[in-house]
């Protein structure tokens, strides 16, 4: 009998066909679901395309100060969706760290840069970089960097072990990512809400002290993570020492809200936290 019997059967009645999922804590990592299932991670791509970025950085190939796009915009305003481009499309909708505008478009400008400064494909440079250090032979890009990564719930273990406690980058290259950038900047949560503050890493988002949010009320402020429009999402607690990954397929705001916060409240639950 697993301590998470409980969430893993609000799980059993979510109204998608099937659902992959993965809980790390201290007792070891439960999964539920057939953990080798492989589907799209719509924007849960964007973490692992951050990595593949601040590894650049690292090597000096980049740096978190680089312009790139519209003047004053750099590295680090896009990996903080505060770059002042929209979801989509060029053409920019404010200045640089005006506001928080979640933005496709500035994950790609991105890739284009780490593209442009390392001569490396970066459908090649994310794997040679993040999959394949961290033995996630069953996750490849095939499109945009922002959306398209697809994975299985068995290989995403291996990148929440990462964010849990980084090989590939340094310590202070971590704690600068899961901390707020630009922290005082108001936003959008698409399909959650509005908020002001609207804390955002970079390449994750934090929770702060949003509500309501897709995460539970029982996780604390510094959780970071991600959620895909196709139904998929992940997070880190540090304070809980818990870590998630679900994968689905149905859209978020057909069934993210109503479901999703209450299983992750089931999870902390069932664990004590």
């Amino acid at each position: 009998m697993s301590a998470l019997d409980l969430a893993f059967g609000l799980a059993d009645a979510w109204p998608v066909a099937e659902s992959s999922i993965a809980v790390i804590h201290a007792g070891g990592t439960e999964f539920h679901g057939d953990e080798q299932r492989r589907q799209r991670l719509a924007s849960v791509s964007k973490p692992l395309t951050a990595w593949a970025v601040l590894i650049a950085v690292e090597e000096g190939s980049i740096s978190l100060s680089d312009a790139v796009g519209q003047t004053g915009c750099t590295v680090e305003h896009l990996l903080a969706h505060a770059g002042g481009y929209g979801f989509d499309g060029v053409k920019p909708l404010s200045r640089p760290g005006v506001k928080r505008i979640y933005s496709n478009t500035g994950f790609e400008m991105l890739a284009e840069h780490v593209e442009h400064s390392t001569g490396i494909a970066f459908v090649e440079y994310i794997d040679d970089a993040v999959f394949a250090p961290l033995g996630m032979h069953n996750t490849a890009l095939d499109g945009s960097c922002a959306k398209d990564v697809f994975s299985t719930v068995s290989d995403m273990v291996l990148f929440l072990e990462e964010l849990r406690s980084p090989t590939l980058i340094a310590p202070e290259t971590y704690l600068r990512a899961i901390s707020p950038a630009f922290p005082n900047l108001a936003g959008v949560v698409p399909g959650i809400g509005s908020f002001d503050p609207c804390p955002w890493g970079l390449g994750v988002e934090i929770r702060g002290h949003k509500t309501p949010h897709w995460t539970s009320s029982r996780n604390s402020a510094s959780t970071f993570g991600h959620f895909g429009g196709i139904g998929t999402f992940m997070w880190v607690d540090p304070v809980a020492d818990v870590a998630c990954i679900m994968i689905a397929e149905r859209e978020v705001d057909e069934w993210g809200m109503e479901y999703w916060p209450a299983f992750n409240d089931a999870v902390l639950s069932c664990l004590g936290r």
